[in-house]
């Protein structure tokens, strides 16, 4: 593998497979990147989507930081409400439940994710 890879956002081509939620573009950036240390993937949320699943990571214990790139959006977590501009970068633990709801414009999120002290494994 090269020690460089460049990827332009837009050409990951979104997962279409049979989970695939109306309104959620999730573009898998690590795979694309043959990025092994830690999960990451880019998730375009149109606007007034409210698909986005809540989850959290008790089972596998990842950590997981969003990055939001472009649009507004809402993290909602643990019971809580943090509004995200472009730029803002919010560390999310295992056990919270979290969602995030985009904003009028929709919403372009980076999310990075690994388990501390384990050796992750990309899905395939």
């Amino acid at each position: 593998m090269a020690n460089v890879t460049l990827e332009r956002i837009d050409e990951i081509e979104a997962y279409g497979g049979p989970r695939a939620i109306p309104g959620i573009r999730f573009r898998p950036a690590a795979r694309a990147l043959g990025i092994s240390a830690w999960g990451m993937n880019v998730i375009d949320l149109d606007p007034g989507c409210t698909a986005y699943p809540e989850h959290d990571h008790v089972k596998d214990g990842q950590e997981e930081v969003y990055v939001l790139l472009s649009g507004t959006a809402t993290l909602h977590a643990d019971g809580a409400e943090w509004p995200l501009a472009p730029g803002t970068l919010v560390r999310v633990g295992p056990q919270a439940k979290r969602k995030i709801v985009p904003g009028p414009e929709g919403a372009r999120v980076l999310a990075l994710g690994a388990t501390p002290g384990q050796a992750y494994a990309p899905r395939r």
